[in-house]
């Protein structure tokens, strides 16, 4: 089945431009367009995409505002969000949001086509120059980090195990790995991930990965 996207930007000329990127991939089809943060919001409840494209800076309501809604509404739909500068002052709000990624406008078609299949894979993804504005941010906001056993027990009982998985989701370790670092199966980890995301009511990787910074298990080197 294809991957239905909404792309949302109060540019016409980009949201034409990456529908018709979008469009010419045999796994994903462009459902709709919104033309600002409130558009979004009501064509995800018409519409019910597996993912948006979600510009930042748009009138009415900004695509932090969107995502926020769009998640607090329970929608299985992922925000992917675009953003013009790779230093934007909004990419710690927008992943505090609920975003699962983030990619640059100027990302290739081939880019951008790879960044909506893993996000509605339910996988993260931040472009580098992101993921160091992030680590940055982390780094201002963060003390020193939290003794595993102090973290469980503050935070939804996770396991030792579970814990250890949750520190290598923030260093940015994909599931395989993970499985070669603790020498367990790729399908036992995927198990510890999902118990994670449960016991701490988060939607995927990206989450996971901002509370791991915002609890001090984990600070930036």
């Amino acid at each position: 089945m294809s991957i239905r996207v909404l792309v949302a930007d109060d540019q016409m000329m980009v949201r034409e431009g990456f529908s018709v990127l979008l469009n010419a991939m045999p796994d994903i089809e462009v459902a709709g367009e919104a033309v600002n943060g409130r558009d979004a919001v009501d064509k995800v409840r018409e519409l019910a995409p597996d993912v948006v494209l979600m510009d930042i800076r748009m009138p009415e309501l900004n695509g932090i505002g969107a995502t926020r809604e769009i998640v607090a509404a329970g929608t299985a739909t992922k925000v992917l969000v675009l953003t013009t500068f790779d230093l934007d002052e909004y990419v710690y709000q927008a992943l505090r949001a609920g975003a699962s990624g983030f990619l640059l406008k100027d990302a290739s078609a081939r880019r951008l086509a790879e960044g909506v299949r893993v996000v509605a894979a339910g996988d993260s993804l931040l472009a580098p120059s992101v993921t160091r504005r992030l680590i940055t941010e982390f780094a201002r906001l963060s003390d020193a980090p939290r003794p595993l056993a102090a973290a469980r027990a503050a935070y939804g009982g996770l396991t030792e195990r579970e814990t250890e998985v949750l520190v290598l989701i923030a260093q940015g370790l994909s599931n395989a790995e993970i499985a070669g670092l603790l020498v367990v199966a790729e399908s036992t980890v995927k198990t510890h991930v999902s118990r994670v995301l449960v016991k701490l009511g988060l939607r995927d990787r990206t989450q996971a990965a901002v509370f791991a910074y915002e609890a001090r298990l984990v600070t930036p080197r």
